[in-house]
């Protein structure tokens, strides 16, 4: 896994696969049996049913740590001079609390909350971009060589779970499907078909009114698709480039001492940079979010 054993595109590629869990392909070594992919073709192969291991175990462990700190200084909380982790956590809240209220102007006791969720977990899977990026994978090749009997170069391993467009997919999808069953739930079902069909074009005669109806339903079906593809695509994207601007930077150390120390003062100036695209990122995810939820909520 290191640049001594791996060209510059190999190591480049290695870094931006997934550890790869699925039904092996055919024409592959033991196909039809379940296990981890040993090429990027392999699990290119393995269809929709495989799974990103590396990006759910990491995605899993950060959202439990975030519910795990939160819940340790809510049960312990005073009401004197708070702690150092207790100011930080009362910090958050207010934070998210004010920006809710600032955005969202209906009454639904779960959108805070939701809002403080989204923002701490997408900035703490951000965050894992600030490691430096062959520690994990190179653990990771030896548990898997010692466990699983697997050669180190075949074990892949990222450690940004945002940086895979399944983990953002995911949560926009899932808040595009909070956003219909809201829509619909303080709408109706009329007032929901209403607001795709009835606008931006309106007009008093019936007849032009109902010419206008396909062109509205076009207009407003691709807006409300557009929102969970962008709310995804930007946060994957933005993430993406910065892991991939880390292993570029990191073929600098196998080009001699010189390279070295200047790819290690670029690394620091990108990753103090890249902590501004990690905060930002987590705080527009939570903004569109509460934006779309008011939007959910409000009636023309």
């Amino acid at each position: 896994m290191s640049g001594e054993t791996l060209t510059a595109s190999e190591y480049i590629k290695h870094h931006l696969q997934n550890l790869t869990y699925g039904k092996i392909p055919q024409g592959f070594e033991h196909a039809g049996s379940w296990g981890f992919a040993h090429t990027p073709e392999e699990a290119r192969n393995m269809g929709f049913m495989s799974i990103h291991v590396d990006s759910m175990f990491w995605s899993i462990i950060l959202g439990a740590l975030f519910l795990l700190i939160f819940r340790n200084v809510a049960k312990n909380a005073t009401t004197g001079v708070p702690g150092g982790l207790q100011n930080f956590v009362e910090w958050m809240v207010e934070f998210i609390d004010t920006n809710v209220r600032g955005s969202f102007t209906g009454k639904n006791p779960m959108v805070a909350p939701m809002a403080l969720t989204l923002f701490i977990w997408i900035l703490l899977m951000n965050f894992m971009d600030i490691v430096p990026i062959d520690w994990l994978p190179h653990l990771a090749g030896m548990l898997g060589a010692d466990f699983l009997g697997m050669d180190p170069q075949h074990v892949y391993f990222r450690v940004v779970p945002t940086a895979d467009p399944n983990i953002t997919f995911g949560m926009s999808l899932s808040v595009f499907a909070l956003m219909l069953y809201y829509s619909i739930k303080n709408k109706g079902v009329g007032g929901f078909v209403g607001e795709l069909t009835l606008q931006p074009f309106e007009a008093k005669n019936p007849l032009v009114k109902l010419l206008f109806i396909p062109v509205n339903f076009f207009l407003e079906f691709v807006s409300l698709v557009s929102k969970p593809v962008s709310l995804s695509l930007r946060l994957f994207g933005n993430l993406y480039a910065g892991e991939m601007i880390f292993i570029l930077i990191a073929l600098l150390y196998s080009g001699g001492a010189a390279l070295g120390i200047f790819g290690g003062v670029l690394q620091w100036a990108w990753a103090v940079f890249h902590l501004l695209i990690v905060l930002l990122q987590a705080f527009i995810f939570m903004t569109l979010t509460v934006v779309y939820m008011d939007m959910a909520h409000s009636s023309h």
